[in-house]
């Protein structure tokens, strides 16, 4: 899950149902060519968020993981958030907006000593089916199956071909659990 400390410390929190892997060693990283100012947080120490601009407007969250010196990540791409409308993150972009995240998050620990962490995805019963899956939106390296995301969740931004959307019935409860 992803959770965030409001101003009026309620907790803003959904759960993660779409990411997407990057790893130096192929093109669509943003590590692949060079280190720069810009992606220098993507070859820190694993734990933190990666925020970066995209199309200089749009903001994009990653998890830094594996090792320092060596760039990689994890974009979440999509989370499901009770009682909101199911699409409003659906999508790098629309995630970091409804989150308000942008560059000020970016190199913050996601283990709760700030107002951004990761927590734990609430017990459901069973165990969630996931999807193994081509990235989107990249021009280079599409062809990896590095995206990820969970079956039942109707929250995803784009489901893989064949794959049908669930029904309301079948959303959310049995995907993710209830609160934490």
């Amino acid at each position: 899950m992803l959770v965030k400390r409001q101003a009026n410390d309620g907790l803003l929190w959904g759960v993660i149902v779409e990411t997407e892997a990057y790893s130096q060693d192929e093109p669509a990283c943003h590590g692949y060519r060079r280190r720069s100012p810009q992606n220098e947080t993507l070859f820190g120490e694993p734990g933190r968020f990666y925020v970066y601009v995209s199309y200089g407007i749009h903001h994009c969250v990653n998890v830094v993981t594996d090792r320092a010196e060596w760039a990689n990540g994890v974009l979440l791409r999509a989370i499901a958030l009770p009682d909101e409308p199911e699409r409003i993150a659906a999508g790098p972009a629309l995630l970091a907006r409804r989150f308000g995240l942008d560059g000020s998050d970016d190199r913050t620990l996601v283990t709760g000593e700030n107002d951004v962490w990761l927590a734990p995805r609430p017990a459901v019963i069973g165990k969630p089916t996931i999807v193994s899956t081509t990235r989107i939106g990249i021009s280079q390296g599409q062809d990896l199956s590095w995206r990820w995301y969970l079956k039942c969740s109707r929250s995803i931004s784009r489901r893989a071909k064949g794959d049908r959307t669930p029904s309301l019935a079948q959303a959310w409860q049995p995907c993710v659990g209830d609160s934490p």
